[in-house]
């Protein structure tokens, strides 16, 4: 979504011969147990002795790792159930033509029709590598680039030394067998994807393939969404051999994907015929002979080239955390040989064909990797987790509770859901007693999302007790990566309130300022000096891939600092038994807030105020929190006044007024004319300025990535969602168009108000929000989904995946600096709106000190 090399997600497609334990032969009884597998994850293959399994996409190997082993784990148990044996490899030895068939599918039969023995002898299996890139064009350019490295891994991946009960003298006639095919090998460089697109219509019209599915390249675009698909592997036995081929993979994409956007030339090109040349050395030596190194053409000793073409991708692989994963792998690679060797020693020394497949069969059903590679040893299970099922989930894969999320939900589970619940009625007691309820609704929360309640109940936040963990990487990447987006939002509101040079060069059209709906003219008088955005609330979520990106930017009155430190005070009432060492510690975050605001400030020695609306608003809690841990004047609008000049707060003077009220409540009343004119004068700093509404509107949305390169000349650390503006012809006869599968909001929205999510929205709401674009087009923006990462919430007696998202801060003093404390909010069950406003809660924030 981003081109961040950091944020490309990896996924892999392994294919499993299907065997029968007894004979060791291959059998065709893969339809069997397709109805025993899930079909979401499951499918059928060209003969009835395959199947094939697909991951989900990950940004992190360790990730991708625990999907394919429960994956595998998954097809191995329906096998066992029916005397099956699955085997991860390119060939099986033992292998009865006769008794095969081709899967009952049309397409399939009339290949069987066209190809005849070519069809039959497809008694091969493959891993297929699938890497994200931002558009086809780019899928084709980098399929071309990455052509020559693909032999060496092929050479780690050999393992089908054996075709039809003999030796074929290759480490993997797989190759030989595939290659057959008339669309197999390296493809040539396109110029775009419409060229690339022209040529594959040529060969289906030529009648040499049925469909464009028959284009075998070693590596190719695929032909319906942006990815690179590498398809030149055989199936590894080992899951880890996987992992180093989709780690390698993946940092050859991104290497080139860095050569494009920097206008780099290809590499002096390596002729297609030596490529060739290349894959039929890989196929016939493995590890164990030469190979030619991509580099230059030449032998060289298979560790050799390993080793060399790693070192070329070191930057790559360092960006993703892979580096130390990925050479351990390729080192255990190399010191263990191929499969195709393991698998001749065992005839060396005695054994027989059906030893072999027994050995593959072991192998494929291991799940022995993961002890050294973060993975579950033993594998956790926990009552609290019974039956729970979640797609894109933050602490669970699979199942399988992620190692970081081990010794949280080892204490949770002995705990016991009766005392979970006890803790929570302590939870409660703790809250009533520091003051953690809320109130009527006010526009504190109502502009950024956190007006926890708007019935006068004094409802304490729901507060579920599982902490969410965020890794140290992640964190890294967010704390580097928000930052630059408000430095950016300042300088923009600095320009727009000033000379406008971002319209005059163009960067952005003038109606997104004139005509924002938080646009002020009383941002024109804030003094030059001043800083516009001492405080941001940013809200960033995690996709089930692990990437990361900004949902929304909140600089008018942004909630939720003083919650994020008190939900870890609640926890650690209710909870002391978690083990926190690891983790940040977000007190502090006040005096960070205080450092902020007072530097904002021209005067000597600076006296802090806090404006707020007063008890009744629904996060007083925090205001009156943070007044107190910044030793400020905790003031409502009626305790303000101003004299000669100067603005007093129930009595005393202050400099900086932190305004937790919404500005046209605080400049709309009587005292509005002499607030401005001190704002004006620099005698007093409000904070966040007037006006500042104009950098959050969901139109400007759009186009932060451009004020980061405009103003700082920087490209963006983070992503944006995809974003259409309704009153762009172009961009609204998409949205309506695509209104089943977009997000929906109205540009002044707030609090998950007026938000259509089109997946689960019912034809009634798509025809009404239709006709509201359409009667009022500049009112609405809509946005590209985003699968919001779930995470285990207590429902009171078991643990349930509820949706995720993340608010964290920035003070901008005189640095920008990022508190060691951030809110993870927790929408509903269900649904996948956040705010409070629609029901939603909140969870202790754990920021870790460590990747994970």
């Amino acid at each position: 979504m981003s081109g961040l090399g950091e944020s490309i997600a990896v996924g892999v497609e392994e294919e499993f011969h299907v065997v029968d334990l007894e004979t060791r032969h291959l059998v065709p009884r893969a339809e069997s147990l397709l109805e025993r597998l899930p079909q979401e994850r499951f499918t059928h293959e060209l003969q009835r002795s395959v199947v094939e399994s697909n991951s989900r996409p990950y940004v992190r190997l360790e990730d991708l790792g625990q999907d394919l082993t429960a994956l595998r784990r998954t097809v191995v148990e329906a096998a066992d159930g029916l005397g099956l044996g699955i085997v991860a490899a390119g060939t099986v030895p033992l292998v009865d033509r006769a008794a095969l068939k081709v899967s009952p599918d049309a397409r399939y039969e009339k290949m069987l029709e066209d190809y005849q023995l070519l069809t039959r002898e497809q008694l091969i299996c493959g891993a297929q590598v699938h890497v994200d890139v931002a558009n086809r064009d780019l899928a084709v350019e980098v399929a071309h680039r990455v052509a020559r490295w693909l032999p060496p891994l092929l050479a780690l991946s050999a393992s089908s030394p054996y075709w039809m009960g003999a030796d074929s003298g290759y480490a993997s006639s797989r190759t030989l067998v595939w290659q057959r095919w008339p669309t197999t090998g390296p493809v040539r460089r396109f110029s775009s994807a419409a060229e690339y697109d022209r040529m594959v219509a040529d060969l289906v019209r030529s009648g040499v393939i049925s469909d464009p599915g028959m284009i075998y390249f070693d590596v190719r675009p695929s032909a319906h969404v942006s990815t690179v698909e590498m398809r030149m592997c055989d199936a590894c036995p080992r899951v880890e051999d996987v992992l180093l081929l989709a780690g390698v993979f993946r940092a050859l994409v991104m290497r080139e994907l860095a050569a494009i956007e920097n206008d780099g030339p290809v590499q002096q090109e390596i002729p297609m015929e030596l490529v060739r040349a290349a894959t039929w050395r890989a196929a016939r030596s493995g590890m164990e002979g030469a190979l030619v190194d991509p580099a230059d053409g030449t032998a060289r000793p298979a560790a050799e080239v390993i080793r060399r073409m790693l070192d070329g991708l070191r930057p790559q692989l360092s960006a993703t955390g892979d580096w130390e994963a990925v050479t351990t792998l390729a080192e255990y690679a190399i010191g263990r040989g191929s499969s195709a060797e393991r698998q001749r020693q065992i005839l060396a020394h005695g054994g027989t064909f059906a030893d072999v497949v027994d050995r593959l069969v072991t192998a494929t059903r291991s799940d022995g990797w993961q002890a050294e590679f973060g993975g579950p040893i033993p594998r956790l299970t926990t009552e609290l987790l019974e039956d729970y099922r979640a797609v894109q989930d933050e602490a669970v894969i699979e199942g399988i509770v992620r190692e970081p999320y081990q010794p949280v939900f080892q204490i949770l589970d002995k705990l016991g859901s009766a005392e979970l619940y006890r803790r929570e009625v302590m939870r409660d007691a703790y809250m009533n007693e520091t003051g953690m309820i809320f109130g009527a609704e006010g526009q504190d929360g109502l502009q950024d999302g956190l007006d926890w309640d708007g019935t006068g109940s004094g409802r304490k936040m729901p507060l579920d007790l599982v902490p969410r963990l965020i890794a140290g990487d992640d964190w890294a990447k967010i704390s580097g990566g928000l930052p630059q987006r408000v430095r950016a939002l300042e300088a923009f509101l600095r320009d727009v309130y000033g000379r406008r040079e971002v319209i005059k060069d163009r960067v952005i059209p003038a109606w997104i300022v004139d005509e924002s709906p938080g646009y002020r003219p009383a941002g024109w008088r804030v003094h030059s000096a001043a800083i516009r955005a001492s405080v941001a609330g940013l809200d960033v979520a995690r996709d089930g891939a692990g990437r990361w990106v900004v949902l929304e930017d909140n600089l008018r009155v942004p909630s939720g600092i003083g919650y994020a430190v008190g939900n870890r005070r609640t926890a650690v009432h209710a909870l002391p038994e978690l083990d926190r060492a690891g983790v940040l510690d977000p007190e502090g975050a006040a005096g960070l807030l205080r450092e902020a605001l007072l530097a904002a400030s021209p005067a000597p020695d600076p006296v802090l105020g806090v404006v707020t609306s007063g008890p009744s608003d629904p996060a007083y809690y925090e205001h009156r929190a943070l007044a107190e841990e910044m030793d400020a004047v905790l003031a409502e609008p009626g305790d303000l006044s101003v004299r000669d000049g100067a603005v007093y707060a129930a009595g005393r003077r202050v400099d900086v007024l932190y305004r937790r009220i919404d500005e046209d409540d605080l400049l709309g009343g009587p005292l509005g004319p002499a607030l401005l004119e001190a704002v004006e004068s620099g005698a007093l700093t409000l904070a966040n300025a007037p006006g500042n509404g104009v950098a959050d509107d969901k139109s400007l949305y759009r186009y932060v990535p451009r004020l980061i390169d405009y103003y700082l000349g920087e490209r963006p650390l983070l992503a944006n969602v995809p974003t259409y503006l309704c009153r762009e012809t172009e961009d609204r006869e998409q949205v309506l168009d695509r209104l089943p599968e977009l997000v929906v909001k109205p540009v002044d929205g707030y609090g998950g108000q007026g938000v259509i999510i089109g997946e689960h929205a019912s034809a009634r709401e798509l025809e009404q929000v239709r006709e509201r674009i359409l009667a009022e087009p500049e009112r609405w923006v809509a946005q590209e989904t985003i699968a919001l990462s779930t995470h285990p919430t207590f429902d009171g007696e078991r643990m349930r995946p509820h949706a995720v998202d993340l608010r964290a801060f920035v003070f901008l003093g005189k640095d920008a600096v990022v508190p060691r404390a951030a809110l993870t909010r927790v929408a509903p069950a269900g649904s996948m709106i956040v705010n409070s406003s629609q029901g939603g809660g909140a969870k202790d924030t754990w920021l870790l000190k460590e990747a994970l």
